[in-house]
């Protein structure tokens, strides 16, 4: 019988949580599409693909993410308001062959200027017993890796996604100021 991996990572994003609140709740699936794929496979495909590197080999697959309603709680560990995204994904091609991915992304604000992108997560390794022995070995440190570097990778398109944003938006009054 097969169990339950549970994985926990978090990263942060350089802006005010409602920012990062508001961009996600408008187009969740499109910021991890982008975040996730290079600029010639966006041309190809809205999808998202999660990717590891291991040595000098990259390892990828692309995965269907569904986004659950995001939930609304007093529970960040700070005592902030936090949103949950509730997340699911799991393989486009041979689903059979890859884990499926159960978690939540939650936001919260770590100060005014900062905001948490923590994900808690579950999956199942695929294949039963020999699973869970391939998942023991290295599987577990594999599927840690790709969560983590999805998570990057957002963090890392919010953070300029959302700058670029604040500097247009503060540029326009300064703009109309000096004329």
């Amino acid at each position: 019988m097969t169990q339950e991996h549970r994985l926990r990572c978090y990263d942060y994003v350089n802006q005010p949580d409602a920012k990062v609140r508001d961009a996600l709740r408008s187009d969740a699936a499109g910021i991890f599409a982008r975040a996730t794929t290079s600029a010639t496979e966006r041309e190809r495909s809205l999808g998202v693909q999660l990717h590891v590197r291991l040595g000098p080999l990259d390892v990828a697959t692309d995965v269907r993410v569904e986004v659950g309603t995001p939930e609304e709680t007093m529970s960040s560990p700070f005592g902030y308001p936090m949103t949950v995204f509730p997340l699911s994904w799991s393989a486009v091609k041979t689903p059979s062959l890859f884990p499926r991915m159960r978690g939540r992304l939650s936001v919260y604000p770590l100060s005014h200027s900062e905001t948490q992108l923590e994900f808690e997560g579950v999956y199942d390794p695929p294949l039963g017993l020999l699973g869970d022995a391939i998942d023991a070995m290295a599987g577990h440190r594999i599927a840690e890796a790709s969560v983590l570097q999805f998570l990057h990778d957002v963090a890392a398109l919010l953070r300029t996604e959302l700058a670029n944003q604040t500097t247009a938006t503060d540029s326009t009054p300064l703009k109309a100021a000096k004329r």
